[in-house]
């Protein structure tokens, strides 16, 4: 995993490509919102890096997930916090890996129950193959090739590090 050892390294390049797709966008005064919990660790520190002035936002896309009867009754549900209107904004939704796209596309359902954002900017730390959703990232940290059996999971908050394991 040599290219994710330096977690604070890609979150500072993270932080300037975004900025600069920011820029060349147009997007004046945006929103971040991260998604439970690695995302908000990776958000935390990007909203930090781009001095954003809106707090930053949160989702728990717990209910929203296409497999939620399959992960049982008693799921850890967070409330989600998104203290500002996402109406006509520029949204930076956070996640720390990009797999399938299907925590992405949650994410999304639960945004659009809120209002209708100008606009979506996905940022993910890691971004690694088996797609199964046409979802496609703006801001990628860092490209992981694993194999079918393996999983990344981010563990934090301080510090950052990735771990992959084994599926049983």
């Amino acid at each position: 995993m040599k290219d994710t050892d330096d977690i604070p390294g890609i979150i500072d390049n993270m932080a300037r490509e975004l900025t600069e797709l920011l820029k060349r966008g147009g997007c004046d005064n945006p929103a971040m919102v991260g998604i439970h919990t690695g995302g908000v660790w990776i958000a935390e520190q990007l909203h930090r890096k781009l001095g954003l002035s809106d707090p930053l936002g949160s989702l728990d896309i717990s209910f929203y997930r296409d497999d939620f009867t399959r992960i049982g009754m008693n799921p850890v549900v967070r409330p989600s916090r998104l203290p500002f209107s996402i109406d006509d904004r520029h949204i930076i939704l956070v996640d720390d890996v990009l797999h399938t796209g299907r925590t992405i596309r949650a994410a999304m359902n639960e945004l659009f129950d809120y209002g209708r954002p100008a606009s979506i900017l996905l940022v993910t730390l890691v971004e690694r193959d088996g797609r199964e959703l046409p979802i496609q990232a703006n801001v990628v940290g860092s490209h992981v090739q694993l194999s079918t059996t393996q999983h990344i999971k981010l563990l934090g908050p301080e510090p950052l590090a990735l771990e992959i394991n084994q599926a049983s």
